[in-house]
């Protein structure tokens, strides 16, 4: 009987002495409760001791957690309606503070949270128009929004809002199709534009080129004519010199190229009188004296 009871109070002993004990491991805070009162929250890492009975530890993850919340519908300034998807990274920084306003529970405080980012993201898209979210506002709004929810939840839930972060932005299909036939309209217009400055820019090069042609025609002509000119000067003072030297050959040799040029494809026919003074070295082949 002795041993027995003797084994009960070593056992009793080694569960006392195990519950006065409790480690912090990396990446998490801790704090201390003694009938429900917090009595120390600042514990570090590391093997630690309680009261048994009287006292209970806590422990609180110390990483960045996520907050994956289900798409909310917000509406634009000129009422337009959006579907949203966000997400939430935040820390606890405060475990006492943490601890009275949600229990230490983690569900719960990521329900309380929800609400504070979407009334900041609702105030957010009400101020912009879908244009202006189209276009690129997100990195913005985000900051924004995670300026005024760390202030509230730092406050209120002893948490950090680190991050906040828009995945998708879904239009409605009405919405969708207005927005894509907006988008076509201005791609249309630019195209057309593009169109009309390259057919400008292809006229003014035509335009252009049939100048330059006729300057360089104009100019072609004028130097032929200057060259057929000084040639038909030069012929005609060759000609003059030759009729200077003996008129009565070169009036043979001038006649002798009106036959050749007249009867050269063989099929010419000339009806002239035999006086014509055109047959003349025909009948009398010798020149006159």
């Amino acid at each position: 009987m002795t041993k027995i009871v003797s084994a009960i109070v070593v056992a009793l002993l080694v569960l006392l002495g195990l519950n006065s004990m409790f480690v912090v491991n990396e990446g998490q805070n801790a704090l201390l409760l003694q009938f429900g009162r917090i009595v120390r929250n600042d514990y570090k890492p590391g093997l630690h001791f309680k009261i048994p009975l009287m006292q209970q530890d806590m422990t609180f993850d110390n990483r960045i957690l996520s907050l994956d919340a289900p798409p909310e519908r917000y509406f634009t300034s000129e009422k337009k309606s959006v579907n949203v998807d966000f997400y939430v990274k935040w820390r606890i920084v405060n475990n006492a503070l943490y601890y009275r306003a949600t229990g230490g529970n983690e569900l719960q405080a990521e329900q309380r949270l929800t609400p504070v980012i979407k009334d900041a993201l609702r105030f957010e898209f009400n101020a912009r128009t879908l244009q202006e979210l189209i276009s690129g506002g997100r990195a913005d709004i985000t900051e924004r929004v995670r300026k005024q929810t760390d202030v509230s939840a730092r406050k209120n839930l002893g948490i950090a809002v680190v991050d906040v972060r828009i995945k998708r932005i879904d239009l409605p299909d009405e919405v969708s199709e207005s927005v894509y036939k907006r988008m076509r309209a201005e791609r249309l217009q630019l195209a057309n534009e593009l169109r009309y400055t390259g057919q400008e820019a292809a006229e003014k090069i035509e335009a252009n080129a049939d100048y330059q042609g006729q300057i360089l025609r104009a100019d072609a002509n004028r130097d032929a004519a200057k060259v057929r000119g000084e040639g038909d000067a030069q012929a005609a003072a060759i000609y003059a010199k030759a009729y200077s030297q003996d008129p009565e050959f070169f009036a043979f040799y001038r006649s002798m190229a009106a036959y050749r040029k007249s009867f050269e494809d063989g099929k010419g026919v000339l009806i002239l009188k035999p006086s014509d003074p055109f047959l003349h070295y025909f009948s009398d082949p010798s020149p006159k004296k």
